[in-house]
């Protein structure tokens, strides 16, 4: 296995991790020591992340990809992008995961991309559409996860959304600035035909858990706003 991240430190630390659940993992510092790499060894999987100085990750993978059509990879990045996931696809990646994603899901991540090529069927193809993004927030669509981009030198915030919370979110984020009633939320993203103050207590704890999940400051929310008397907007 290779793990590819300019990140000493994020690279390591899954390496070592990998290790010791029994993989054996080799490290890679920039696109062209992974290439370099390659040539010489015969790995069955690749994590790899996108945003690298020099050769960058979506080069890695359309070269790796017509070098070596058995190899798995798994794309790890902190900046989900259509031209990234597009690549991915063209690459049939094996998974796209975000940072900071959870050694659980790039375990899992690896254990499927292992099975796929000990069946030598085609990797499960990762949707452009996957990922919807807006200002600092990406939101998984698949695994309804939602990454906020740190802002000042701020760590970046990582939390898993219900489905519910995830749909809604979705509605606000494609339609930035626009204030919605707590009604119209309710109809127009959860499919709930209900009257204003039923919404109001269908939708107000479900904008309250989110502010809490994503928000840095929950009490003094930046993303997801409000407008007194008339609704909620989303404020990328």
């Amino acid at each position: 296995m290779l793990v590819v991240d300019d990140e000493l430190h994020v690279r390591s630390a899954l390496a070592r991790s990998l290790t010791l659940m029994g993989y054996y993992a080799d490290e890679a510092a920039s696109g062209d020591q992974a290439l370099q790499m390659l040539e010489c060894a015969p790995y069955d999987v690749m994590v790899l992340d996108v945003r690298m100085p020099g050769i960058d990750g979506v080069q890695v993978m359309s070269r790796a990809c017509q070098l070596y059509p058995k190899l798995r990879i798994i794309v790890l990045t902190g900046f989900a992008s259509l031209e990234s996931a597009i690549a991915a696809v063209k690459s049939h990646a094996a998974d796209y995961l975000l940072k900071p994603a959870s050694i659980h899901d790039v375990a899992a991540a690896i254990a499927n991309a292992l099975q796929q090529r000990t069946r030598e069927g085609p990797p499960r193809v990762p949707s452009p559409e996957r990922f919807l993004n807006a200002g600092p927030v990406t939101l998984d669509r698949e695994r309804h996860v939602v990454t906020v981009a740190g802002t000042g030198g701020g760590q970046v915030r990582r939390a898993e959304f219900t489905v519910s919370e995830s749909a809604l979110l979705v509605h606000l984020m494609q339609h930035p600035g626009t204030v919605f009633s707590c009604r119209e939320l309710a109809q127009t993203a959860l499919g709930y035909k209900v009257s204003e103050r039923e919404a109001q207590g269908s939708i107000r704890p479900h904008i309250s858990r989110r502010r809490k999940k994503m928000e840095p400051e929950p009490d003094h929310p930046r993303l997801i706003r409000n407008t007194s008397g008339k609704g909620y907007f989303f404020a990328p």
